[in-house]
């Protein structure tokens, strides 16, 4: 895999990767295994955003991630799962033996009479088996919906109902810190409303009491004992699809991203091997769970493809205490770490003895996915993990790109704390002003938006191609629209100052507001709710709710009210989308023409009274001196 190793070569790559992008991603692509190869890099429209990359090659991702190591790392650990108790014992799963695993989850699955183009809803712990069910579609052409492991029924539901997923892969149960939960319980509860399901796969872990239905639920372990281990790779287009991912929008239902194989190979591969600058022999650790983007890209497919170990950890970090992490690196010698600025500031906060008293002296790259870190956790990541001689690499990117957009190259680029830096090879950039014209001087501030396709972006959204171009192409046409703003210093370096839609990013995770609101308006006391994000020590942002209550709930006592908007918020969504606060009020500033004037609130939100600019031509004025004064 091409490896960039100087400023002077990163500048030179870029530059070429540019001017020619044909040349440029197709030496890229030669680095993989192909069955037939491409007649055409890539077709391009950004006005219809239809997008083609290795026309009529051929391939299977799972050859590269897994078969093509077998003659020289047959023995080599490929996935390292570390449970999420330390009194259980580490698996080390070698490229052969996760090859054994993924074909026997494969030939698993054909039992179930899934076949190519059919859909898998994955509804799974952080456990070997999710990563082999993940790899098992991948093997025979399934599309895989992962669906992270802490959402509730209503929303794998909707997931499934939206997929039209054939066959459902969960477990009795899943640890997680100190609690147990229930996720065989909770897909009992979400085919309730699901009629595409055929089967429920169910892998034993907790060994809990679980509710089986026959003739629809299987135990994995029961079906798959007697069939073979041997399962031959699916011939894929390059352009066939590979996988659904949802994300949350700022309006409507969740959004089912759907990435190709092709393409969202060779950027991966090519990706992970120079964000993280890994060489081979060293162990790498991505904190994320495979349910979100960053476990797909950089747990699994980006690291399997350039046959490397990759740490699978079932825990959190605070579990059994806040040296969870620090022990863990210890242990492995952990040489690449990558986590979310969230976990990084929840560790700041507690005592440095949990970090001194463990060697980590085996990292050489850090790495912070999610959100932009602020200056305040980059400096101590940087100080005390990286004992100020590890570079940090501040990725931006999202679940729509499929891979890292914009980031520092350990030991290549310059850091500059809170900045992103530089784009990727093949990734071009522009900053947009409100006459969408591309803003070319430096300093500058506007839209972040690209100006030309590349190889991992998602081709649409499952179902429902027109939402794809009215989300991301039709604010400004010809590009791409990431939805975030940033800024872009006298050296090129970028740096995302956040969302411009009513998407809030809360401990790395992308919550839309309307899902949120439209849960708590189903409360029988609730007639409105507005939701805006705050700043958040430990989260990067939090939920704030303005909650109008009907007459009927006004007599009510508001801490009972507020324990049960939650509760409904957490069945609905999940517990990850709780509020930290909850302020009832009379009334929401708003517009004559009925418009909720967020931008308001958000400044109330962030403690921010100093200038709402002119409110006079609300069809409420007096409402905002009424919010101010019950602040929470």
């Amino acid at each position: 895999m091409v490896q960039i190793k100087s400023l002077e070569e990163y500048l030179k790559t870029y530059t070429r990767s540019v001017e020619q992008p044909e040349l440029f991603w197709s030496e890229i692509a030669e680095q993989f295994d192909w069955i037939q190869k491409w007649d055409k890099t890539f077709e391009s429209d950004m006005i219809k955003a239809e997008f083609k990359w290795f026309r009529n090659a051929k391939l299977n991702i799972t050859s590269n991630c897994i078969d093509r190591h077998l003659d020289n790392k047959s023995d080599q650990t490929a996935l390292l799962f570390v449970p999420n108790s330390p009194d259980e014992a580490a698996q080390k799963i070698t490229y052969k033996e996760l090859s054994l695993m993924v074909n026997r989850m494969a030939n698993t699955l054909k039992d179930l009479g899934v076949s190519k183009g059919d859909r898998v809803c994955i509804y799974l712990p952080m456990i070997p088996e999710l990563a082999a069910a993940v790899l098992a579609c991948a093997r025979i052409g399934a599309i895989h919906s992962v669906v992270f492991a802490g959402f509730s029924s209503t929303a794998v539901a909707a997931r499934i109902n939206d997929s039209s997923s054939k066959v459902m892969i969960t477990s009795d149960g899943g640890y997680r810190g100190n609690k147990t939960i229930d996720l065989k319980g909770i897909v009992n509860d979400a085919l309730k409303s699901c009629d595409s399901v055929e089967s429920v796969l169910t892998i034993k872990r907790t060994g809990q009491e679980t509710v089986m239905i026959e003739g629809r639920d299987y135990w994995y372990e029961d079906i798959s004992k007697n069939l073979s281990d041997e399962c031959e790779p699916e011939i894929m287009d390059a352009e066939d699809p590979l996988f659904i991912l949802y994300t949350s929008g700022s309006t409507g239902k969740p959004k089912g991203m759907l990435h190709s194989t092709g393409g969202y190979m060779v950027y991966t591969g090519f990706t992970f091997k120079n964000v993280f600058q890994y060489e081979s022999g060293d162990i790498y650790w991505c904190t994320a769970d495979i349910g979100w983007i960053t476990g797909h890209s950089y747990i699994l497919y980006g690291p399997l493809l350039n046959g490397a170990t990759t740490v699978m950890f079932e825990g959190v970090p605070s579990y059994p205490d806040f040296g969870r992490f620090w022990e863990i690196i210890e242990k492995y010698k952990v040489n690449q770490f990558y986590t979310a600025p969230t976990a990084i500031r929840s560790l700041a906060k507690e005592s440095l003895e949990w970090v001194e008293k463990y060697d980590l002296s085996s990292i050489k790259v850090l790495g912070s996915v999610g959100e932009p870190i602020n200056e305040e956790a980059w400096h101590w990541y940087d100080e005390h993990i990286g004992k100020r001689n590890c570079p940090i690499v501040d990725t931006w990117w999202q679940t729509e790109t499929g891979g890292i957009m914009i980031s520092p190259i350990p030991h290549v680029t310059p850091t500059k704390p809170t900045y992103a830096t530089l784009p990727l090879p093949g990734i071009q950039p522009v900053l947009l002003d409100e006459q969408h014209k591309e803003i070319t001087v430096n300093p500058a501030q506007g839209s972040l938006c690209i100006k030309h396709a590349w190889p991992s972006m998602a081709r649409t959204i499952w179902g429902d191609h027109q939402r794809y171009i009215d989300t991301y192409f039709s604010a400004y046409k010809g590009y791409y629209f990431t939805g975030d703003g940033a800024l872009r210093d006298d050296a090129g370096y970028y740096r995302i100052t956040g969302r411009m839609d009513d998407v809030i990013i809360v401990s790395g995770h992308n919550l839309g507001t309307a899902p949120i609101e439209d849960a708590i308006n189903e409360h029988p006391a609730v007639a409105e709710s507005a939701i805006i994000g705050f700043p958040h020590d430990i989260k990067g942002n939090a939920l704030y709710g303005f909650v109008i209550l009907k007459e009927s709930g006004t007599d009510r006592n508001q801490d009972e009210l507020r324990i049960e908007i939650n509760k409904m918020i957490s069945d609905h969504i999940g517990p990850i989308a709780k509020l930290d606060k909850i302020q009832f009020v009379s009334g929401l500033p708003k517009t004559r023409s009925g418009k909720i004037m967020r931008r308001i609130l958000r400044k109330i939100g962030e403690g921010d009274l100093s200038n709402f600019g002119d409110i006079s031509t609300l069809l409420n004025p007096e409402i905002v001196e009424e919010i101010i004064e019950g602040r929470l």
